[in-house]
């Protein structure tokens, strides 16, 4: 397959050079984007090759990208999904105290669950799948750690379902197996990229309806063609977005972790998916002027 813009190897990213960094500087129209996440990789998901990378190896906590593998853990095992489950004290989020609108004793669906897990990061949702699993949390968290040894993930740890333990930890390479694995679920890429879902909740004296939203804005956007998506924060991982995303007709996956300003990560993307549209440009019209004008047929 010919390749129609240049790549570096995964192995090569490690030295956190750009794509294009090996061609000559006038054989550039634009530099690589100036990032503001600390820690960056884009990749070719067609060739398996980074076009991008910055502090690719670091370990660092994860915060809710951890869902995208409770979501597998919970599909793997199979369990039914329209099973209801019941938000109960143990869910509760004793680590950073965040708050949540499924109140004790709410009931909802193993798949509602999982649907406001990945769509809006729930954090009760994604206890209550572990609790829910066969043996308990305890044994989820094992089949977290061992599903991310089948997948490579060698630099990546698992100790709880939502990602609010710092000890969830991660490297952007071992995040992109994670994505390229989410993405082989079809209903990890239909509730990452849901924008919206609407659930009924028993009060007190009645139900009620709650809406909840997308924690990604850009799954809204028209100018974005998103296949996966999931985002993250805690203070100790900063905000982080992973996503595959066609740009250009060409898929890629894009990791983003520990942006520390509200919307730069979403800046972040923005800023790729402008510069590959404009590398694949200059590609294009340069390989077109290798070609030479279309001679005609006689």
């Amino acid at each position: 397959m010919r390749r129609s813009m240049m790549a570096l190897g995964l192995a090569a990213v490690l030295l956190a050079s750009p794509a294009w960094a090996g061609k000559a500087s006038e054989d550039r129209t634009s530099a690589p984007p100036k990032l503001r996440s600390s820690a960056v990789l884009v990749v070719d998901q067609e060739q398996g090759e980074a076009i991008y990378g910055k502090n690719v190896g670091a370990v660092q906590p994860i915060a809710s990208i951890t869902k995208l593998m409770t979501a597998m853990v919970v599909l793997d095992a199979k369990l039914p999904l329209d099973e209801p489950l019941e938000i109960v004290h143990d869910d509760l989020d004793f680590v950073k105290g965040t708050h949540s609108r499924l109140q004790l004793g709410t009931v909802l669906t193993r798949g509602e669950m999982l649907k406001l897990a990945l769509m809006a990061s729930e954090n009760r949702a994604a206890a209550a799948l572990g609790r829910n699993y066969p043996g308990g949390i305890g044994a989820f968290v094992e089949a977290m750690n061992r599903k991310a040894a089948e997948l490579g993930m060698n630099d990546s740890r698992f100790v709880d379902s939502t990602g609010l333990n710092p000890q969830n930890v991660s490297t952007a390479m071992d995040l992109v197996k994670l994505v390229e694995a989410g993405y082989n679920y079809p209903v990890i890429r239909d509730f990452t990229t849901s924008e919206s879902h609407i659930v009924e909740v028993e009060g007190r004296s009645r139900s009620r309806l709650v809406s909840f939203s997308n924690s990604n804005r850009l799954v809204r956007s028209s100018s974005w063609d998103i296949g996966l998506s999931k985002t993250g924060y805690i203070s100790e991982a900063g905000r982080c977005l992973v996503m595959q995303a066609k740009i250009s007709a060409r898929p890629v996956i894009i990791v983003l972790l520990d942006s520390w300003g509200k919307l730069s990560r979403i800046a972040d993307a923005n800023r790729i998916k402008s510069w590959v549209e404009a590398e694949l440009k200059r590609t294009e019209a340069r390989s077109r002027s290798l070609r030479g004008p279309a001679t005609a047929s006689m």
